[in-house]
């Protein structure tokens, strides 16, 4: 059943609307840190760019997959529990 919001919408495109949501490997960092808990979760992966002076400057270019092929972080599971809410 559709809502009022979706009604309109095909079913592929409202998946998308739920998937835009989703944090993938291409996200910034800039945009991860928009979202509540992310910092602490970050932090328990080991992601050295929270405490790091120039990734402040770089935050809105820094992609998480880039982030953590350079440090040697599994992407899977930080993905997997970044986008756990």
């Amino acid at each position: 059943m559709k809502n009022k919001i979706t009604k309109n919408i095909p079913i592929a495109k409202q998946s998308r609307i739920h998937d835009a949501d989703k944090i993938g490997i291409g996200t910034t960092l800039e945009k991860i840190m928009e979202k509540s808990g992310s910092e602490e979760i970050l932090s328990k992966h080991s992601v050295p760019c929270l405490s790091c002076p120039m990734a402040k400057f770089e935050m809105t270019e820094l992609k998480i997959g880039d982030v953590c092929k350079m440090y040697g972080i599994n992407v899977e599971k930080l993905l997997k529990d970044l986008n756990k809410n």
